[in-house]
Formats: structure tokens, sequence, C-alpha cells
């Protein structure tokens, strides 16, 4: 007779999403889309072309919020359901597919439990990722795109919204350097964890010696500050660029001028943008993330002097944060966590989960221990 009992863990489930959801507050959220929904249903919303942006930009975030909250706490109403139908049944089928299911919510809830201690002062924004290869030559360049398709992947089997504003290739294999954006609730929080020094270690397919080659690649993660208005460049702080945008190869894919590079004069801060069509839309985009960028570096400037002030200027990240190696033992290892793969390729598809959920609960001790 079979006799599936799994209410202990639903019972511990549902205490965890209980917390979950009252952290979350899932009434402020729903009184949010109701406002948030009125604003955006205003015949004049378009009138103004920036506002209307960020009010439809929170309005998804919002509807994204909840529905992840709402998702779990149906499929947990359906499990207990598909328990009761096993049990009643003497269904094995059915017990097989409970406990796969609860196998799932376990780590779904594990992963909204983590988004509960992303509690900074940006970390609900959207994220904006630069990837930039290090000392290694073609095998660095290689790694950089290597981590590209890494995030994107991981961006994609989460659903959020990516948009790459600028590559520069490589002469030879992959890209020199690269910025996105991934539009999604908390991503600036979650990511976050991801900046720092990445290093690759292999035997490289461009040397002909089949030695080991170590290459390193580093990872900058700000907000999207949609009002990034507490800074103000002067024009003559600022030298604008403009130049074609290109593709691999260098083959032009853009027959206008329309891509621009910023350069910050007095801090060296260079921001290029090419993904819009008009280089009127590029210098808007690339304004932004160099105001953020200044914004965030005024933050850390005062920061550091405050630590100073207080006898403790001990940094908080290493040169290096991870390492990914890819012969002998194939493994991929976080040096602050010591979270770890033994399966490179997944990791390297995407399967980012674990260590950016290991990242956050060691940031969060970090900060508490501080």
């Amino acid at each position: 007779m079979l006799e599936l009992d799994l209410a202990a863990d639903i019972a511990a489930l549902r205490q965890t999403f209980g917390d979950i959801r009252e952290v979350v507050n899932v009434d402020a959220v729903r009184a949010d889309i109701a406002r948030l929904s009125e604003e955006a249903g205003a015949p004049d919303l378009w009138d103004d072309p920036e506002k209307a942006q960020k009010v439809t930009s929170a309005l998804s975030h919002k509807q994204a919020e909840l529905k992840r909250v709402t998702e779990v706490e149906q499929r947990l109403d359906d499990l207990e359901v598909l328990i009761d139908l096993a049990n009643e049944m003497e269904d094995e089928d059915s017990a097989a597919e409970a406990r796969t299911e609860l196998a799932s919510l376990t780590d779904t809830i594990s992963q909204l439990e983590v988004q509960t201690l992303l509690d900074g002062e940006y970390d609900e924004r959207a994220a904006i990722v630069t990837i930039r290869s290090g000392a290694g030559g073609d095998d660095a360049t290689d790694f950089a795109e290597m981590l590209l398709r890494m995030y994107l992947r991981w961006a994609e089997r989460h659903k959020y919204p990516v948009k790459v504003m600028d590559t520069s290739y490589a002469e030879g294999a992959g890209i020199k350097s690269t910025t996105f954006e991934v539009d999604a609730p908390y991503a600036f929080g979650t990511l976050s964890v991801e900046a720092g020094t990445h290093r690759l270690a292999r035997i490289s397919p461009f040397g002909s010696a089949d030695k080991r080659q170590t290459s390193f690649a580093a990872v900058e993660v700000i907000p999207l500050m949609e009002e990034a208005t507490e800074v103000d460049i002067p024009e003559g702080d600022i030298r604008v660029d403009v130049f074609r945008s290109s593709g691999p190869g260098g083959q032009s894919v853009n027959t206008t001028d329309s891509a621009v590079r910023l350069t910050h004069l007095p801090t060296g801060i260079v921001v290029s943008m090419q993904n819009e069509k008009s280089q009127i839309q590029n210098r808007a985009a690339a304004m932004r993330v160099l105001q953020t960028r200044l914004l965030l570096l005024q933050k850390e400037e005062e920061a550091a002097k405050k630590k100073e002030l207080a006898g403790n200027i001990t940094a908080s990240w290493g040169d290096q944060m991870r390492s990914y190696f890819l012969y002998g033992q194939q493994l991929v290892k976080d040096l602050r966590t010591g979270h770890e793969s033994g399966n490179p390729a997944t990791v390297f598809d995407g399967d980012l989960d674990g260590f950016i959920s290991a990242g956050i609960r060691w940031r969060k001790r970090k900060d508490d221990e501080d």
C-alpha cells in the first residue's frame, strides 16, 4: 500500500515561504501595481516618454515580483493535492511526480529566500554588466566571450530581458569588452556578487605547445540609474568621439557614425554605446551609464574615507573571486564562499544560481560581521 507522507517537508516549505511573503509584503506590492496601472492607463502618459518608460518599467517589475510569489503559493497548494491523489489512487507515477515537484519547489523557495537578503540601496534595480578581458592574450579575450555567453544563458534561463549595449571585438578570438543590461527586479543585487576578477586555467586552444594557459577577465556590475541626476558633469569634462558600429572581424554593420564613446577626462572613465540606431540615443544611454559610474565612485570614495577614519581600510573583495579549471580535474570554484561545481560545461551554460546564492549569503554574513 502506497503511503506518501511529505507533510513535514511541505510544512517546512510553507514556514519559509510565509517568512518570504512577509518580507516581500505582497499587499504593498499589489497596491503599487494598482497605482502604477492607473498611471500607465493615463491618456497623456506618452506625452513624456521618459516618465512613461519609468512607469511601465516599474509596473513590469512589480508584476513580475508578485507573479513569482503567487506562483509558488499555487504550486504548494497543487503539490498537496497531488500527494492526496497519489495516496488515494495508490499511484506510483503521481508519487514520483510529487517528489520531483517537492525538490523543484525547495530549490525555487531557496532562491526566493536569497532574494529577501537583497536589501541594499540599489539591489532592486536592473543591472548593467561590463566584462573586460585581462592578461592572457587570445585566451583572455576568448574567456571574456565565454563569460558573456554564460551570463546571457543565465538570464535566458530566468526569462530576464537582456540588451547588449556595446561590444568591442578582439582582432583574434573573442571580445575585448562588452556591456549589457539585465532588466529584471533585483538584477543588480543578484548579479553584484559576480563582480570581480575571474580566472580561467586550461590547455590553450590557440597555442601549439599544449601548455596550460591562465587568463583573466574582470566583471563589473552597476545598477541602472533611471535618474542619475545627482551627478552634474560639466561639458568640458567630457570628450565625445563618434564612430561606426562594427561587428565581428571589424565588418561595418552601420553606414553612419552613430556609435558614441564618452571619456570623462578627470577620472578616465570611458563608456561606449552602439546598440541604439541614432547617435543621439547612444549618447543619452552612454551619459546615463557614465553618471551612474560617477555616482557610485563618489559613494565608494566616501565609504573609503569613513573606513580610513575608523582605522579599517581592508578591501572587501580580493583580486580573484572565482577560478574555472578546464584541464585535469574539471572544476569551477568560488574562492570567497567555497562553493564549487565539478561540471564547468553546465556553469558556462548559465547554471549560476548556486554560485550566486552562496555569494549573496556570504556577503550578508560579512555585512553582519562588519
